[in-house]
């Protein structure tokens, strides 16, 4: 065959699969300018078409043989033998297996019939045949394409091909499934399915498409009037169909040739992708069902396509490859509101809403996610149909959706491509006018970056010589506290901003907030401890924690509870790892006051190690005065937590550890005296308070001292009159 004959052939194929006159008539303008002869062919080639269907029913069988004639026979078809096949088909026509018995559907290059198998299944059937005088080699390609698509797909929601064939002509036909159902926006209206019901069936629509693609077909003729919707035991169930112009894009579909020709417009217009009616060298992939999927659900929610059809069709065809490519879309909940009287209330009627509800309904998420299905940029789609439904999932469990609205800079880049000439002689001014000041906007760049240098070396000069002046003030400090001249090492170290850990500035402020506390002014003594705290990291876990029971006791002391609890918090959480070994330090510090259920549970871990320190292996001979000190934190916490019994014990245990310290039994004996006391054994109870009470008045009426780790310090004794206020009152 020649090539002017297969590019006739292409042609006349494409114009066939276009609907409506003036879009056929727009196409043959373009695709046949200056080539007069190939239009004229064309046109009859048309004109003979359109008197086909007449021609074929009034042709008779030919005479001669009595059982083609033979009534009760039925007419001759390929496969039941006799002597010549008929020249078309009709209700009860017999091919092979099946007995047509009505027209159903007709495509540009076949006729679909509903049948009747006998055998060896008795059931309904659609089958489709090509059409007589379409034979032509393109055409049997496509066909054969068509039903090699459908054989490779295996999905509830895709028609399923049952069997395939040719006539005793050659001309070739298929066996499908038979839908019966409706469109599926027809049967939405009908049923009048809410939002959130047509959102269901449009999610089984992408799982088939999403199906097709992994079988390597591309549908490119996404439509209501290929996806049916029928009736499974009540329940809808879509259909996809009419893989006619389907495309393989993993493996040929067909060995006969399947010839597309040069700017030949696949697809139906309203439903088209951009890339699509561009018909550029551009390769059409999965994508673009993405974008009819797109419009499909635009249709869906609005009861509209994004561009009216009728509009696209009058349009002629390089302004409507103009829309589709360059104009975008109004938001689904924007073309709602674009509705007037009479149809805005039956399009909200039929999605079982008021028109308010409804824009509310598609304002946003649903907005967004169609846009992006629509976007002209394929690369801004989504990748896969089952990526679109899975947004639509997650927008029907509340859940963020992965379309978002365009940036700004992406709207710029869309806004300068349809203006390039007034951002092209923009951006020659921008140019000019920065060449004009670029000399003197460098200078001054240098300047000010060398202003900067200078400023950034002075900040630095500043601060070294604020941190030597620190340095030399804390040792000043130090030489007054040696002299005993605390009030003029206090005064000096107020001056003082230590950022960087310090042992030297560490002792001063410890030194200094002792002499505060030992004097009564606990306020200033909680401030002295407060800043020692932030800058002794230097120091062992054993001088730390003392410092945490000296500073915890001067904020109570001073009234300030409720920086208390922050101090607290931050005791747990700062010696999570590192005062393990002194684990009952901070147990004790952190419930000296009554605390709530998330301190007790924080200071679990501490206590199993406190706990574990008393077995023969980890307390050994040298550590009972350490001992001693445990057992009235496990007292303590015990108490706290409502362990009465628990804490009369290790109060009891604490008082019988041979080496006696005097603030460690007073605080044993007030917790054991508040321990009897919830246990209802209120002489024993008074007893023990009376004993406490007698030590450390006796201890405050001689004055505090600084004292030692063996006699006890200054805070063990504070700790010990917390504990016998809180006890008088529970009393």
């Amino acid at each position: 065959m020649s090539a002017l004959r297969e590019q006739e052939e292409a042609l006349f194929d494409a114009v066939l699969r276009l609907e409506g006159d003036a879009l056929r008539q727009a196409f043959l303008d373009q695709a046949c300018a200056g080539k007069p002869e190939l239009r004229a062919r064309l046109d009859a080639l048309l004109e003979a078409y359109a008197r086909s269907d007449d021609f074929f029913e009034e042709v008779e069988l030919p005479r001669g043989d009595a059982k083609a004639a033979d009534p009760a026979q039925g007419p001759v078809t390929p496969g039941m033998g006799g002597a010549e096949a008929p020249i078309t088909e009709g209700p009860g026509t017999r091919i092979g297996r099946y007995k047509l018995l009505q027209r159903i559907g007709e495509g540009g290059c076949g006729v679909v019939y509903m049948a009747e198998q006998e055998k060896p299944v008795r059931r309904r059937v659609a089958l489709k045949i090509i059409k007589l005088g379409m034979d032509t080699r393109s055409v049997i390609a496509r066909f054969e394409a068509e039903r090699q698509a459908l054989a490779m797909m295996d999905h509830p929601n895709i028609a399923r091909v049952l069997d395939a064939g040719a006539t005793l002509t050659g001309r070739p036909y298929f066996v499908m499934e038979l839908v019966r159902g409706v469109r599926i926006t027809e049967y939405c209206d009908q049923n009048q399915l809410d939002t959130v019901q047509r959102l269901h069936l449009f999610i089984q629509v992408c799982h088939a498409i999403q199906h097709a693609h992994q079988k390597g077909i591309i549908h490119r003729d996404i439509k209501p009037s290929n996806i049916l919707v029928t009736l499974h035991d009540g329940v809808p169930v879509p259909k996809v169909i009419d893989f006619g112009i389907a495309k393989a894009t993993e493996a040929k579909l067909t060995e006969k040739t399947l010839f597309t020709a040069y700017e030949q417009m696949i697809g139906t217009p309203a439903y088209m992708s951009p890339e699509q009616a561009e018909m550029s060298g551009l390769d059409i992939d999965t994508r673009a069902d993405i974008y009819s999927l797109g419009v499909l659900l635009y249709e869906l929610l609005t009861g509209r396509t994004p561009f009216d059809p009728a509009q696209l069709v009058q349009s002629g065809l390089d302004e409507m490859r103009r829309t589709l490519r360059e104009r975008e879309p109004c938001r689904p909940s924007t073309m709602v509101t674009t509705l007037q009287g009479e149809e805005l209330t039956m399009t909200a009627r039929r999605r079982h809403a008021e028109p308010p509800r409804l824009v509310s309904l598609l304002r946003g998420d649903l907005d967004w996610i169609v846009l992006k299905a629509l976007e002209k940029d394929r690369s801004r789609r989504y990748e896969t149909a089952n990526a679109l439904a899975e947004d639509i999932r997650r927008y029907l469990q509340n859940e963020p959706v992965q379309a978002r609205p365009p940036s700004r800079w992406y709207r710029l880049q869309k806004l300068v491509r349809r203006n390039k000439a007034v951002f092209a002689a923009g951006a020659g001014i921008v140019a000019a006018l920065a060449a004009g000041f670029g000399t003197s906007t460098y200078l001054f760049i240098r300047e000010r970056a060398a202003h900067q240098r200078a400023l950034e070396a002075e900040r630095k000069q500043a601060e070294l010589r604020r941190q030597a002046e620190d340095r030399e003030r804390v040792t000043q400090a130090i030489s007054m506290v040696s002299q005993g001249r605390f009030d003029d090492a206090y005064a000096l170290i107020s001056q003082v901003q230590l950022s960087e850990p310090t042992v030297e500035g560490a002792a001063v402020y410890r030194a200094v907030g002792e002499w505060h506390a030992l004097d009564g002014r606990w306020s200033q003594a909680a401030d002295c401890f407060l800043r020692l705290l932030r800058i002794n990291q230097l120091d062992g876990a054993d001088v730390l924690t003392l410092d945490y029971l000296g500073c915890g006791t001067a904020l109570i002391e001073a009234g300030r509870i409720e920086e208390y609890e922050r101090f607290r918090h931050d005791a747990i959480a700062g010696f999570a790892d590192a005062a393990r070994p002194f684990a009952d330090r901070i147990i004790k510090i952190s419930v000296v006051l009554p605390a709530d259920d998330r301190i007790l549970k924080s200071l679990d871990a501490w206590t199993d190690v406190a706990v574990k320190s008393f077995s023969p292996e980890e307390e050994g001979e040298g550590d009972v005065f350490r001992a001693a000190w445990r057992s009235v934190s496990m007292a303590l916490i015990e108490f706290r937590r409502g362990n009465y019994v628990r804490s009369v014990e290790w109060a009891r245990r604490c008082l019988e550890y041979p080496e006696y310290n005097a603030p460690r039994s007073a605080t044993a004996h007030v917790i054991l005296s508040m321990a009897l006391h919830r246990l209802a054994h209120a002489a024993d109870a008074r007893a023990e308070l009376a004993i406490a009470k007698e030590l450390i008045e006796a201890r405050f009426s001689n004055g505090l001292t600084r004292g030692t780790g063996v006699q006890g310090f200054w805070f063990d004794w504070v700790f010990a009159r917390i504990l016998l206020r809180e006890a008088t009152a529970l009393f």
